[in-house]
């Protein structure tokens, strides 16, 4: 092999490398956290990340309602919190009585119940034009049994902002076979909402997202804190049902939640330090190879000349040969 055939293999290799790494972040699901107008610099919350990372703080000049407060750096493994309303903060809290002022730290502030119960009316639905992800939707978890041992009464709803629940909806019904259906606003204030405070069964994502039903009804929730643990017990069915258990799992594993600054792995530097100087390398070598072949075109015709003679002469002397032999041939066809 060549080493100019070795160079192209290179280049070949680290440009699938390359496409392949690009491809793998580039289509992964995401939700945009945009927090100023002064650059193009932004936050994602990954759909399956694993979080983590430096948290941001909101810049002060930036007319943002939450300016001055943090967000991100939470890890996927902090994601769940509890039956009570403020629970799963990894960090931030420093009142268990009240959510108002508190970091976001995985990137989206949480739910808003009305009554500015704990005094989360700052989170309320006047601010959904700008919430990470959306405004606030509710959705039906459903299945059949088919897939599930379930009753006709046990359904769920997932409660969120709107991008995060599509995405996770997609997990929901590949992981869970949860029946597809569409999301709707929620509107925990009406007296018709489906879903009320006291039938969430679990938090997520520093309370930015439940899970709930309607079959649940947890007595203490109005008058509960960030770290109550005196909850209503949950029917038998639900507390050892494997379709919630399911759902749970994949919003634990596949909620979108703020990631890690995006930096080059080892392995991009990599490809991108064999790329370049693989296409460098193959150009130089072109380039020399072309300079020798012109340079060396009078020294081939010389030695040509000198070892088989006059390329012209030689052509002659063709020539006549066949114009010979043909004449020999029309004496030999008509005697």
């Amino acid at each position: 092999m060549t080493p100019l055939s070795i160079f192209s293999l290179i280049i070949l290799i680290s440009s699938l490398m390359f496409t392949s790494s690009a491809s793998y972040v580039f289509n992964k699901p995401q939700v945009q956290i945009t927090t100023t107008f002064s650059n193009f610099e932004l936050r994602i919350m990954d759909h399956w990340g694993a979080g983590g990372g430096w948290f941001t703080t909101i810049p002060n000049n930036t007319q943002h309602p939450f300016q001055g407060r943090t967000f991100g750096a939470a890890k996927r493994r902090e994601i769940r919190g509890t039956a009570a309303f403020g629970s799963g903060y990894p960090y931030g809290v420093t009142d268990q009585t009240t959510l108002s002022g508190r970091p976001f730290p995985f990137g989206v502030w949480p739910l808003y119940w009305g009554h500015n119960h704990m005094g989360a009316d700052e989170y309320g639905p006047h601010l959904n034009a700008i919430r990470p992800g959306g405004l606030v939707v509710q959705v039906p978890l459903r299945t059949t049994t088919e897939h599930f041992n379930v009753t006709d009464d046990e359904a769920y709803y997932a409660v969120g902002d709107r991008e995060s629940l599509l995405l996770l909806m997609i997990s929901y019904v590949t992981w869970c076979h949860v029946t597809p259906a569409w999301p709707s606003r929620f509107v925990p204030t009406s007296e018709n909402s489906t879903v009320k405070l006291q039938n969430v069964i679990q938090y997520f994502r520093a309370s930015s997202f439940a899970l709930a039903t309607p079959a649940y009804n947890n007595a203490f929730a109005w008058n509960s804190t960030s770290t109550s643990t005196e909850v209503s017990p949950l029917p038998e069915y639900i507390r050892y049902s494997p379709f919630r258990q399911c759902i749970e799992n994949v919003t634990t594993n596949a909620l979108a939640i703020a990631s890690d600054r995006y930096k080059v792995t080892s392995l991009e530097w990599f490809t991108f330090v064999m790329m370049v100087g693989g296409w460098a390398i193959c150009s130089i070598s072109l380039f020399i190879l072309g300079l020798l072949t012109y340079k060396l075109m009078p020294v081939r015709a010389r030695l040509q000349k000198k070892i088989w003679g006059d390329p012209r002469i030689i052509a002659q002397t063709r020539q006549n040969i066949r114009q010979n032999r043909e004449i020999e041939m029309r004496y030999e066809r008509y005697p």
